[in-house]
């Protein structure tokens, strides 16, 4: 099991001295520079260059949400559609799950046109250009390309200076993951304007004759932009995140071997080559041991960020969790004592949509005028890995 309790872990000390200026900060992220015309003692010092600027060459940024943006496909299919293809009914998946209905790909529709849709609504929002943005991180486990998604989000913005782009896959969870990613760009990079996308189209690997997972599932996109911001208006206050491999047995789509197709004859002179061709199975989950696992480790990870934030609990405007199931939801918000009128939830109308379902629902609240600039919302993921983990944000 590995987990990660901040953003930066305790520094390595060399065996020299850097004198630096004193400095002090009423934030609890203490701000550190490192002055070129610092005294530097030891055998390193006949290393390193003789300095000509006393400007600083390394600063901690702080980070904030200033954006957020949402699509969803045109296709709705009701719990009362989903009866028509399995032994289901609107009563019996609503009385377990709390959703009504989700929305699906189809047509001409692809993952990375409803999540460029998406960004380019958390842009006009935030007020950056796209030119401006230094990082896309694409948070999906359901590319439209092997090779990852995020390119093409730059290219379908029209960002003209390429900035990078790369994937994180780490299923429900992937949405905090890209949160801490752009935070550590941002802060340890020196990097502007992040936009993190989460968005996912589970449709295409779900069992739509299994009643126990095609009732849950749906595709969506959100995304948010994270901007650098002064270290006395940092918006992360804390995290907590974990993974834990052995929970794989509960919740997975893997590899299948397509043992009909064999393309070519190797004669029997090499033993298993050429490989035979292989895809993603459907979506396999032990629903009763993932619903375990989410009410025991969802309110501890928000319990944990809250202390590394050193906030208690009534500070939460907002709790906002991934959209799986209402009963873990409640489940969470009874035992963290938050009342049912703090919880966000927009899961009744878009099912589980994976990644996209925080900054999904985030949007939703932020554009309704639920959830104002200033409030602060604790943000927990959870699922396939398995893996899990929370932020405390301020939005805005």
């Amino acid at each position: 099991m590995a987990n990660a309790s901040g953003l930066f872990s305790t520094p390595y000390t060399p065996n020299f001295r850097v004198t630096l200026p004193s400095l002090s900060t009423t934030h609890r992220f203490q701000a550190f520079k490192v002055f070129c015309s610092g005294t530097i003692e030891g055998a390193a010092a006949s290393t390193l260059p003789p300095s000509k600027s006393p400007k600083p060459r390394f600063l901690i940024q702080g980070c904030k949400l200033v954006g957020c943006g949402s699509a969803l496909p045109s296709l709705q299919i009701t719990n009362e559609d989903l009866s028509k293809v399995v032994d289901t009914s609107d009563e019996w998946i609503y009385a377990r799950t709390g959703i009504r209905k989700r929305r699906v790909l189809s047509g001409e529709e692809s993952l990375t046109t409803i999540a460029g849709e998406a960004a380019k609504k958390a842009l006009e929002m935030a007020k950056v250009h796209p030119d401006d943005i230094d990082l896309i991180l694409m948070c999906t486990s359901t590319p439209d390309d092997l090779f990852g998604s995020a390119p093409q989000i730059q290219q379908q913005l029209g960002c003209t200076k390429n900035p990078w782009c790369y994937d994180i896959t780490a299923a429900c969870s992937g949405f905090v993951s890209g949160l801490l990613s752009a935070a550590c760009h941002i802060r340890g990079g020196g990097f502007q304007n992040v936009l993190v996308i989460g968005a996912d189209a589970l449709s295409r690997y779900v069992d739509w004759t299994d009643r126990g997972t095609c009732i849950l599932f749906g595709d969506a996109a959100g995304a948010v932009v994270v901007q650098a911001c002064n270290i006395e208006e940092d918006g992360l206050f804390g995290f907590d995140v974990h993974s834990d491999g052995s929970g794989v047995r509960h919740l997975n789509a893997g590899i299948k071997v397509d043992e009909s197709n064999n393309a070519f004859d190797s004669n029997g002179s090499l033993r298993g080559f050429p490989p035979k061709k292989s895809s993603y199975s459907c979506i396999q989950m032990k629903g009763k041991e993932v619903f375990r696992f989410a009410v025991r480790c969802v309110p501890q990870t928000i319990e944990s960020a809250l202390e590394k934030a050193g906030l208690p609990v009534s500070s939460i405007d907002w709790l906002l969790l991934h959209q799986a199931n209402q009963r873990i939801i409640d489940a969470a918000a009874t035992r963290l004592e938050i009342p049912s009128e703090k919880v966000i939830s927009n899961l009744a109308d878009y099912g589980n949509t994976s990644a996209a379902s925080i900054p999904l629902a985030l949007d939703e609240a932020v554009r309704s005028g639920m959830v104002k600039p200033g409030q602060t919302i604790a943000a927990a993921g959870f699922g396939a890995g398995l893996t899990w983990g929370s932020a405390i944000v301020r939005w805005g």
